[in-house]
């Protein structure tokens, strides 16, 4: 079933087709549209993983502000990471490329990590929150002394 709405779009030329690739699969979207709206018209949901623990994500917002549809795109010399989905335009032969996955986006076995969650503390971000403070209070300490 595809989102795409049959009529309205100010921007977008229906007129003009524009093919494109994502995860090494051929789609197709509109002169004007951008790579999210084109994704959704091509009933593609999933567009990434979180970092840590590898669940689903999709595009919930469609401005610079969305968090979760950040993509690659290109090849060898050309290629740039974390670019926007929603903000940049489709054109014809565009390579895109979802983030925090392997082997593939559907079928990711990081997301084992979801399932080991309870067990997980959290880690990183509490030691480095604890190293921060514990040399800020090292500093004050110096300095007083």
């Amino acid at each position: 079933m595809s989102m795409r709405l049959k009529t309205g779009g100010r921007l977008v030329n229906r007129a003009s087709q524009v093919e494109f690739n994502f995860n090494g699969k051929r789609f197709f979207g509109h002169e004007g549209d951008t790579l999210a709206s084109a994704l959704l018209a091509n009933d593609q949901m999933l567009v990434g993983r979180s970092f840590k623990y590898h669940r689903p994500r999709g595009i919930v917002a469609s401005g610079a502000e969305e968090p979760n549809a950040l993509m690659n795109m290109g090849e060898g010399a050309k290629f740039e990471p974390n670019q926007r989905a929603t903000t940049t335009e489709l054109f014809d032969g565009l390579r895109a490329g979802s983030q925090n996955h392997w082997p593939s986006l559907e079928y990711d076995i990081g997301a084992v990590n979801g399932l080991l969650s309870r067990f997980l503390s959290a880690g990183f971000y509490r030691l480095l929150r604890f190293f921060f403070f514990a040399a800020h209070d090292l500093e004050v300490h110096c300095l007083w002394t």
